[in-house]
């Protein structure tokens, strides 16, 4: 036998008798039918929403409209993972420069992470602000973890470089990171979707920060960037993100191909376990963010290669250039003839990067 409906309100749907009589339930209409309950505005103001950006932790933020020409290949996944999305509002957090400059990885990827952390807080107390005032938000995360399930598909759930300059927040460089017209390329990204629209939205920059002074080719240890603006995608990842997902892997199958211990120690030396289990313990390594770190690029980063870019190359750029450390190549790649050629101080050493290898042919 069905139960009987309860409708309280011109309007409001009908409600099963038990459930209508929930003190919850009933706690909800009421405040409906007093008002309290407001529905919020169909228009997010800008202004309003720019202020709880940087309240929140943000040092920039600009929102985007879903249906922006430029994000047409973020409207599926956006709508996927928040269905009934309008706007996408890109935030901003800036880098402190000399420590991610640092040719000790220890203090430029503690930099690195902290700034991940603030951007993640910054975008999560949007969504909660957003929430609260009666909008239906998300942020997915600024970097990692990821939706490692569709790997080697595409892992991340909105592009927040594709986001951020669309929102006008930036322009994509050379190095294949937004540079952004204040900040430079010492900047995180972060995105929240929101189900409504908001009064105005950014414009994309009528200028590229970028000086085209190429300092990020000259840095970049493995070759992964060109003058000309190719970018291998293999060389970057193979070195930079060693250990991340795929280096992980090859590590863990240089384990398991070992004969004993001693084996193993003689493919993987001390410091490579150690800094493996460093990654393993807090947060992975970044090898070489070397790209960003030469970056002059930005009103607030300028001034010092301005006044001296001799000096400026003798204390940013050649430090990363002579410290001695083990570049990660693909055997037979250009990036291992390039590390070989330009930076023979630099050990180089093949590794498998952890891909999958192709099924052998029949």
């Amino acid at each position: 036998m069905r139960e009987p409906h309860v409708t309280e309100g011109a309007g409001r749907p009908k409600l099963p008798a038990k459930l209508a009589g929930h003190p919850s339930v009933r706690a909800v209409l009421a405040r409906r039918d007093s008002g309290a309950a407001d529905e919020p505005p169909q228009v997010i103001d800008a202004q309003w929403l720019r202020e709880l950006c940087l309240a929140a932790g943000a040092d920039d933020a600009a929102a985007v409209s879903l249906g922006h020409p430029d994000l047409a290949g973020e409207r599926e996944h956006a709508l996927t993972a928040l269905p009934g999305t309008r706007t996408l509002v890109s935030l901003v957090v800036r880098m402190n420069r000399d420590n991610y400059r640092s040719p000790a990885r220890s203090v430029a990827n503690q930099e690195f992470h902290q700034a991940d952390e603030q951007i993640n807080h910054a975008a999560r107390a949007v969504t909660r602000a957003l929430q609260d005032a009666g909008y239906r938000a998300l942020n997915p995360s600024a970097g990692f973890p990821q939706e490692m399930e569709r790997f080697p598909g595409r892992i991340w759930v909105v592009a927040h470089k594709t986001v951020a300059v669309a929102a006008g927040l930036g322009v994509m460089g050379l190095h294949r990171n937004v540079i952004h017209p204040k900040f430079g390329s010492f900047v995180l990204l972060a995105t929240v979707l929101v189900d409504a629209e908001v009064s105005a939205y950014g414009q994309p920059l009528d200028h590229n920060p970028c000086i085209d002074c190429k300092l990020c080719v000259a840095a970049c240890p493995v070759g992964a960037l060109t003058k000309d603006g190719d970018f291998d995608f293999m060389a970057c990842v193979t070195h930079n993100y060693r250990e991340f997902m795929s280096g992980f892997t090859d590590w863990a199958q240089t384990v398991a191909d070992s004969a004993d211990a001693t084996d193993f120690r003689s493919r993987v030396t001390d410091p490579e376990n150690a800094s493996m289990w460093q990654s393993l313990a807090f947060k992975p390594n970044y090898k070489s963010g070397y790209c960003v770190a030469v970056c002059p690029a930005g009103e607030d980063v300028l001034g010092p290669y301005l006044d001296d870019r001799k000096g400026f190359m003798d204390t940013v750029l050649r430090p990363l250039q002579d410290k001695a450390e083990t570049l990660y190549v693909l055997p037979d790649s250009d990036a291992q003839r390039y590390a070989e050629r330009r930076f023979p101080h630099k050990p180089v050493k093949e590794v498998t990067g952890g891909w999958r290898p192709r099924p052998r042919e029949s």
